[in-house]
């Protein structure tokens, strides 16, 4: 996959793996982070809960009220 420009965000995904009790994530442009589960699970969420802001904005902007 081509790397973005760095003003532009990424498209691809990370991935996550389990490695001897800490999640690894591999994200794009070589971001590598170690997380414990209890922060790996925190961020998941926080992940989540800004997407789906984030998702709304753009919807918001297709069609603005």
């Amino acid at each position: 996959m081509p790397e973005p420009a760095p003003h532009q965000p990424a498209g691809g995904a990370g991935i996550a793996t389990a490695e001897e009790g800490l999640v690894l994530l591999d994200g794009p442009n070589g971001v590598a982070v170690a997380m414990t589960p209890e922060a790996a699970e925190q961020t998941g969420r926080s992940l989540i809960a800004a997407a789906e802001e984030a998702a709304s904005q753009r919807g918001s902007e297709a069609h603005p009220s």
